[in-house]
């Protein structure tokens, strides 16, 4: 099964949607709920990432029979130091954005925490693109 959200930057109304909608699906397929939890912090690490920091993204989520694989791709500024931005606490999030409550400089970091596998793709000026599988 694949599913598609488009992810809008700067729309913190609507960040957490896709996370929220593939919780429920995978709540629907049985699931373990550890899986759940592990797979739906990734996804929403990733999702307010693009909201803070990327003029638009796509999330992409395929649930196979295996395993749950997810692309969060962005158009934005991306990660001139992937090493630096995956250390807790290292943050490029904006002063207001850090006012809202987010920012705090562990998305990327809690995204590998809760993946069985992560891989991230950056390109300063263009974009960034994060890959996580979770086994099922």
């Amino acid at each position: 099964m694949e599913f598609e959200f488009e992810v809008q930057g700067g729309d913190f109304s609507n960040a957490g949607q896709a996370s929220s909608r593939i919780k429920k699906i995978l709540k629907q397929l049985n699931v373990d709920p550890k899986t759940i939890k592990r797979t739906v912090v990734a996804l929403y690490e990733g999702e307010v990432n693009i909201v803070a920091h990327a003029w638009k993204g796509k999330i992409k989520v395929d649930i196979e029979t295996e395993k749950i694989k997810a692309r969060l791709s962005d158009e934005g500024p991306g990660i001139a130091n992937i090493d630096q931005a995956m250390r807790d606490g290292y943050s490029t999030a904006s002063e207001e954005v850090r006012e809202m409550g987010f920012g705090a400089g562990m998305g990327l970091s809690n995204m590998k925490k809760n993946s069985d596998e992560m891989e991230i793709h950056s390109e300063v000026s263009q974009g960034t693109t994060v890959m996580i599988v979770n086994y099922l």
